[in-house]
C-alpha cells in the first residue's frame, strides 16, 4: 500500500517523533511505500487563508497545497503521529485538517444542507498514534476520547468511509519506564502487520 506518515510535533528528539519512526520501519519491513509529511519540517501553515475560505463552497483554492493533496488523495493508508495538547490536536494538525481536507479533496460539499459527500474512497487503513500527559481515565471517563471522536465521526465518517480506524494512545507520556515505550512500539507494529499488503 501507498501510506503517508503525517507527524505533528515540534521536537525532533521527541517520544512522538520516536514512535512516528517505528512505524515507518514497519512499514517498510512490511513493503508499503511510505511518504512521510512532518508539518515542522515542510513548515505548514496552519492557519485557512482568505483566499482559502472565500473559495469553500466554490471551486477550493489549493495554491501551495498541491503536494499535500496529491499526497493525501493517493494515500490507500495514513499513519498520524502527534500529541494531544489540551484534548485536542496541534494547531499544526489541525490546520492541515483544515486546510487539505477540504471540499473537493477530501470530500464535496452537498446542496440544501445534505450531508457533505466522501472523495477519500482509497483510504482504506488509518493509524493514529498520540501521546498524552494525562492518565488514561481522564481522557476516556471525564474527557470521552475527544480526539478519537472527531478522527473516526467527523474526519472518517465524512470523508473516508471505507477507513478501518486503529487508535493508539500513550498515556503520561512524560514520565515513562523504557519497557512500557517499548511495548507500545510493539503495539504499532502488530497494528500495522495486520494491515493487508
Amino acid at each position: 500500500m501507498k501510506c503517508l506518515v503525517v507527524i505533528a510535533h515540534p521536537l525532533t528528539e521527541s517520544l512522538c517523533n520516536s514512535l512516528a519512526a517505528e512505524a515507518i520501519e514497519q512499514l517498510n519491513r512490511n513493503g508499503h511505500k511510505v511518504v512521510e509529511e512532518n508539518l515542522y519540517d515542510v513548515d505548514f501553515k496552519p492557519a485557512l487563508t482568505a483566499d482559502e475560505r472565500l473559495s469553500y463552497y466554490g471551486n477550493f483554492d489549493t495554491s501551495g497545497l498541491d503536494d499535500s493533496v496529491s499526497r493525501l488523495q493517493e494515500a490507500d493508508a495514513l499513519v498520524l503521529a502527534f500529541p494531544t495538547w489540551w484534548f485536542g490536536f496541534p494547531a499544526i494538525l489541525k490546520g492541515w485538517f483544515d486546510r487539505v481536507w477540504a471540499p473537493g479533496i477530501a470530500f464535496e460539499n452537498a446542496d440544501d444542507l445534505d450531508a457533505i459527500k466522501p472523495k477519500l474512497d482509497g483510504l482504506r487503513n488509518v493509524l493514529v498514534i498520540t501521546t498524552l500527559g494525562s492518565p488514561w481515565w481522564v481522557d476516556r471517563l471525564v474527557m470521552f476520547r475527544p480526539v478519537k471522536r472527531i478522527v473516526k465521526h467527523a474526519l472518517l465518517g465524512a470523508c473516508a468511509k471505507n477507513a478501518k480506524l486503529d487508535y493508539l494512545s500513550l498515556y503520561r507520556s512524560e514520565k515513562l519506564a523504557p519497557d512500557v515505550v517499548e511495548r507500545f512500539k510493539v503495539k504499532i507494529a502488530r497494528k500495522i502487520d495486520a494491515w493487508p499488503r
